[in-house]
């Protein structure tokens, strides 16, 4: 995308039923690198996250725990969900609660709306209810066990728990009516819905004919009042899918909605169906523009399930982060697993990936120039002399892995991203091992040589700094700080889409000593770095 326009991107907002684990911090790390790519290219960026805090399965789980939903709500956010932005360096502008007024004076305007323009209806309505789901199932998306607890009952496919069989009266949005609309959607815009997979299973689910929608419940109080009938509170999804209007000023600052809305919206595929279907068709009867894109990745799978709460399969993000680092956990889920595919997380693989390709690969080649440039000139950058075709050769490969990067970025590709950027890692300690500087250095007839050599690499750890950033901004800032980058303002100002532009160092200014970016294991307690 051009530089400067608006590059407004989501996560879900997660129920606060429990804490979180390493399945939602991969979500949220996505959306964070996206919006750090976007930002540091000087597009006007605005990242959203925060919490869905109403619904049936929010009051049971306070109700267990002996206490109100908001109180519940307010501590599973202050002393969970909050924290793990921290642990794993989200740089969100924007955190949303669904029990804020802002979110609910807005959410009841929409729906007044609706009912106004004759989108909304009441009805009776009986079936399938998952409340771990907050959700109606039809028949084809529900099991039936032949043994356990549960064997014989109707149970959701994806919390393999039985489900209730509801009836009451509710209010109905007409979502039929938006059949052709969608599939018109789909088809004019084919990346609206990515990636591929789940692109196909939308456009055969909405083929089929949508039915309308129950967007109220009276069962049950926790949630946001219906406007013209205060016995109903909204249904959950459609309360929590506005979420991504009510932040940005929908209703109350038009200025500020202009600038932001239609947004990017990254979620977990099993709830692509709701963003990609039920959200759009609740746009368009309001008159607003749909979201630029539904991107729907994979799920992380512990021994080959998808991680879950209900399953006890969850692992906390600081399990990992406590030892490895938050850049290395970040580094880790973005490069290991092809994204918008469903991977699996094992810790063997992910203390492999920290040795090899972090520790060695990239940490032991910036430790090696910065020391060699401290070593041989006094720390200070050594100029070059006239670049020869292996010289030439690193320019081209730093120009490429920007450019390549950057086009991987705007795919949501990030995997291929950090796979383009990490040729300049291997291109370089391929360079090193070749040109052996520590040879040049024994004679002042190839003085000259040294320099050019250390400089080549110097800059090409400059560029990794930039494009890496959004990556690891802890790592990449202490070696933009060795560089003398602070000279050239601060990392996150470095434009990633300029990072491939050769000589951006200036020859002279001071290189100084780098700590290991990526210690051994073993010595991390000891070095504090995790």
């Amino acid at each position: 995308m051009p530089s400067g326009e608006s590059f407004f991107i989501t996560t879900p907002i997660f129920y606060v039923n429990d804490v979180p684990h390493i399945g939602h911090a991969y979500t949220e790390v996505a959306a964070d690198v996206l919006a750090r790519w976007h930002r540091q290219a000087g597009d006007d960026t605005w990242l959203l996250t925060g919490t869905d805090e109403h619904g049936q399965k929010i009051l049971r789980t306070a109700v267990a725990n002996g206490v109100e939903p908001k109180q519940w709500a307010d501590k599973l956010v202050d002393s969970a969900w909050l924290p793990l932005l921290e642990t794993i360096d989200i740089a969100n502008d924007d955190f949303i609660r669904t029990t804020e007024p802002r979110h609910e004076d807005a959410v009841a305007l929409f729906l007044q709306k609706l009912y106004d323009d004759g989108f909304i209806y009441a009805g009776e309505y009986e079936g399938y209810y998952c409340v771990g789901c907050e959700e109606y199932k039809q028949l084809d998306e529900l099991d039936t066990p032949t043994e356990g607890e549960y064997a014989g009952q109707l149970v959701c496919r994806i919390h393999s728990r039985p489900v209730e069989i509801l009836k009451e009266k509710n209010y109905f949005f007409r979502m039929s009516q938006f059949t052709d609309a969608l599939l018109d959607l789909y088809e004019t815009q084919p990346d609206f819905v990515q990636p591929e997979s789940v692109r196909n299973e939308i456009v055969q689910f909405v083929r089929q004919g949508l039915s309308d929608l129950s967007i109220s419940r009276s069962s049950f109080d926790w949630g946001i009042k219906v406007p013209w009938d205060p016995s109903h509170v909204v249904y959950v999804w459609f309360d929590a899918l506005l979420n991504y209007v009510t932040a940005v000023g929908y209703g109350t600052d038009d200025e500020q909605f202009a600038r932001r809305w239609p947004a990017y919206h990254l979620v977990g595929k099993d709830i692509a169906r709701f963003h990609a279907v039920i959200w759009p068709a609740m746009l368009m009867a309001a008159g607003l523009p749909v979201p630029r894109k539904v991107f729907g990745h994979g799920w992380l799978l512990v021994g080959g399930e998808k991680m879950s709460k209900s399953k006890l399969t969850g692992i906390a993000p600081q399990q990992i982060t406590d030892t490895f680092g938050s850049d290395a956990f970040r580094y880790y889920f973005l490069r290991a697993i092809t994204f918008g595919q469903d991977g699996s997380f094992s810790w063997e693989d992910l203390s492999a990936r920290y040795q090899a390709e972090l520790a060695n690969g990239f940490g032991n080649l910036a430790s090696r120039v910065i020391a060699m440039v401290g070593r041989y000139y006094d720390g200070a950058l050594p100029a070059p002399a006239g670049y020869t075709d292996a010289d030439l050769a690193i320019q081209r490969v730093v120009a490429k892995a920007a450019a390549d990067a950057d086009d991987a970025i705007e795919r949501f590709a990030i995997n291929e991203a950090i796979a383009a950027i990490w040729t300049i890692v291997d291109e370089l300690n391929g360079y090193i091992t070749e040109q052996e500087p520590w040879v040049l250095a024994k004679d002042e007839a190839t003085r000259a040589r040294l320099g050019t050599v250390l400089y080549t690499a110097s800059e090409g750890l400059r560029a990794l700094a930039t494009l890496l950033a959004p990556i690891m901004p802890i790592a990449t800032g202490k070696l933009w700080a060795a560089l003398a980058g602070e000279g050239h303002g601060p990392l996150a100002e470095q434009g990633v889409r300029e990072a491939g532009t050769w000589g951006v160092l200036q020859p002279g200014s001071a290189v100084s000593p780098l700590e290991p970016l990526f210690p051994r294991i073993e010595d991390v307690a000891d070095t504090g770095a995790a």
